[in-house]
C-alpha cells in the first residue's frame, strides 16, 4: 500500500506490516483513506483527534447557517412623510441584514380605482433602498392590494461577517483612540479582548510592517516546514532499511542452514557407500555354498491304483393302473305312494 506520513509526506510504497509497525511505534493510527486506487493508499493519524476535529466543524458549519426570512412592511396610498421614511429604515436595516422585504400597499374605497398611483410609490420605494435591495417581483395586484419583494444585494452570511467586522473595527479604532489619548489604557484581557480577524486591526496607527520583513518571515518558515519533512523523510527511509538489512541478514542465515544441511546429507552417503560392496560380495559367498549341497533323491512313482468295475443299471418297474373309480348310483325321483282306501 502507499502509505502518507502525519504531515502529508510521502512515505511511499510499503508492506501493510510495515505499516502498521511504523503506526504502532508513532502512537498513530492507520486509516485507508483512498480503498479503490491502485495500491491503495493510507495515512497514519490521530484517529480519534479527526473524528473530533470534524465534528466541531461540523457544529460551525450549523452554527453559521442562516435562513432567509421574508419581512413585510405594509404601506397606505396617503401615507405621511415622516411615516415613509421610517417604513424606508426598516426596510433598508432588513435587507443590509440579508433579509428579503415584502412590500404591500392597502387600497381602501375608491383608493381601487386608482392602482397606477400605487404603482408610482412602489417604484419609488424601489428606488429608495436600491443601495441595499434590488427588486425581485415587480409590483402586481392581490385582492385589495398591491405587493412587490425586494431581495437583498448581500446574502445573510456575507452581510452578518461584514457587520461583525465592521464591529470588530469601530472598537479597534475606539481602543487605539483611548491609547493615543491616554485616557484610558488598553484592556488586552482574555474576555474583554476584540474579537478581529486581523492582528493589524489591533496595531496604532502608524504601524505597519514592511514587505521585506514580512517575506523573510514567510520564507523562514518555510524553510522550518521543509526541514521538518526531510527530518520525518530521512527517518522513514532509516526505519525502511534497518528492516531491509533484518531481512537481509535472514536470508543469509536460512542459506547457511540450508548449505549445512546438505553437506551433512553428503556425508552420510559417503559414510553409507563402502556397506553396499562388502553385502554384495558376502552374499555371492553364500550362493556356491547352497549350490555345494548333494540333491536330494527323488521319490518313488506310485503305481495306478486299478479301475473298480461299473455297477449295474437298475430295471425300471413297471407302472399299475389304477383302480376305476365307482361310477356314483343315480338317484330316483320320489314317488308318492298309492293311498289305500277302507
Amino acid at each position: 500500500m502507499r502509505l502518507v506520513g502525519p504531515a502529508g509526506e510521502q512515505v511511499g510504497i510499503v508492506r501493510i506490516e510495515d505499516a502498521l509497525r511504523l503506526a504502532s511505534e508513532s502512537d498513530l493510527d492507520l486509516v485507508e483513506v483512498a480503498p479503490q486506487a491502485k495500491p491503495p493508499v493510507a495515512k497514519l493519524m490521530d484517529f480519534g483527534k479527526y473524528k473530533y476535529e470534524a465534528a466541531v466543524k461540523a457544529r460551525e458549519a450549523r452554527k453559521n447557517q442562516t435562513n432567509t426570512v421574508l419581512k413585510e412592511i405594509r404601506f397606505r396610498l396617503k401615507i405621511d412623510t415622516h411615516d415613509y421614511e421610517t417604513k424606508r429604515g426598516h426596510a433598508m436595516r432588513f435587507l443590509g441584514a440579508g433579509d428579503k422585504v415584502k412590500a404591500m400597499i392597502q387600497f381602501r374605497g375608491r383608493e381601487q380605482q386608482r392602482p397606477e398611483m400605487g404603482i408610482r410609490l412602489l417604484q419609488k420605494f424601489a428606488e429608495d433602498v436600491a443601495e441595499v435591495g434590488i427588486v425581485e417581483s415587480t409590483p402586481r395586484i392581490d385582492g385589495r392590494n398591491m405587493v412587490m419583494v425586494i431581495g437583498p444585494v448581500k446574502n445573510k452570511a456575507e452581510a452578518k461577517a461584514e457587520a461583525r467586522r465592521a464591529t470588530q473595527r469601530a472598537d479597534a479604532k475606539a481602543a487605539n483612540e483611548a491609547v493615543k489619548a491616554g485616557t484610558e489604557k488598553l484592556d488586552t484581557t482574555p474576555d474583554k479582548a476584540p474579537m478581529t480577524q486581523s492582528l493589524a486591526d489591533l496595531l496604532p496607527d502608524g504601524y505597519s510592517t514592511t514587505a521585506s520583513q514580512e517575506a523573510a518571515e514567510e520564507a523562514a518558515a518555510q524553510e522550518v516546514i521543509a526541514a521538518e519533512v526531510a527530518a520525518k523523510e530521512a527517518a522513514a527511509q532509516e526505519i525502511v532499511d534497518r528492516e531491509k538489512a533484518v531481512q537481509d541478514k535472514a536470508d543469509q542465515e536460512a542459506a547457511a542452514a540450508e548449505a549445512a544441511k546438505a553437506a551433512k546429507a553428503a556425508e552420510k552417503a559417503a559414510a553409507d557407500a563402502p556397506k553396499a560392496p562388502a553385502k554384495a560380495s558376502a552374499k555371492a559367498a553364500e550362493k556356491p555354498a547352497a549350490a555345494a549341497k548333494p540333491a536330494a533323491a527323488a521319490k518313488p512313482v506310485a503305481a495306478p491304483k486299478p479301475m473298480a468295475a461299473p455297477k449295474p443299471t437298475a430295471m425300471p418297474k413297471p407302472a399299475t393302473p389304477k383302480p376305476a373309480s365307482k361310477a356314483a348310483p343315480r338317484s330316483t325321483p320320489n314317488r308318492p305312494k298309492p293311498s289305500t282306501s277302507d
